[in-house]
């Protein structure tokens, strides 16, 4: 793996950097002529070719013949693993329905509304695959219905809130700051 020292780009091969245009430094190996040494004792082996082979007379030969002439022998002692196909004296189970059931008549509606995709933040209008990044679309939510809050704060009813302090029901807790909503029967 070749590394270009100017940008870094990683490339198996090559001259120049693919990336940026940097030629690399060409090492060569230098031509020198190849000889023995004398003295030394040459030790390379005589060809395969060279080597007399002998059969054995008492070796089994267990090549089978072979060719497009020969027929095709079945074996019928070999177990092919498959039983013969065997009657079987069975009754049905009465009042067992073979069928699936009628799917109901009244279905679900589908989801109206816009709905944000959970991983890339696209609104899409319509459809169950977001159109961005191709995710299943989280189900429709419809917003929760706004209740009607009175616009002057003394006329919000007063409730004991779980601290224990008694505050205006629709705005924060003046003690703890959490939310107090408002009753189910105002």
């Amino acid at each position: 793996m070749i590394i270009c020292p100017v940008c870094e780009h990683q490339q198996a091969q090559g001259a120049e950097c693919d990336n940026c245009g940097k030629r690399f430094a060409v090492v060569g190996v230098p031509d020198l002529p190849a000889g023995t040494l004398p003295g030394l004792e040459g030790n390379a082996l005589p060809a395969a070719d060279a080597v007399p082979v002998q059969r054995l007379a008492e070796l089994e030969e267990t090549k089978l013949a072979t060719g497009p002439d020969l027929p095709a022998a079945p074996l019928p002692e070999l177990d092919h693993g498959r039983a013969a196909p065997v009657p079987v004296q069975a009754e049905a189970v009465p009042g067992l329905e073979q069928h699936r059931i009628d799917p109901d008549p009244v279905r679900t509606s589908p989801p109206t509304g816009a709905v944000t995709c959970r991983y890339c933040r696209n609104v899409q209008a319509d459809g169950m695959i977001c159109d961005r990044c191709g995710m299943r679309l989280p189900r429709y939510i419809p917003p929760p219905r706004a209740q009607a809050v009175p616009t002057d704060p003394d006329e919000l009813p007063k409730v004991r809130h779980a601290c224990g302090v008694v505050t205006r029901a629709g705005r924060p807790c003046s003690s703890c700051g959490v939310f107090v909503p408002l009753p189910a029967d105002a």
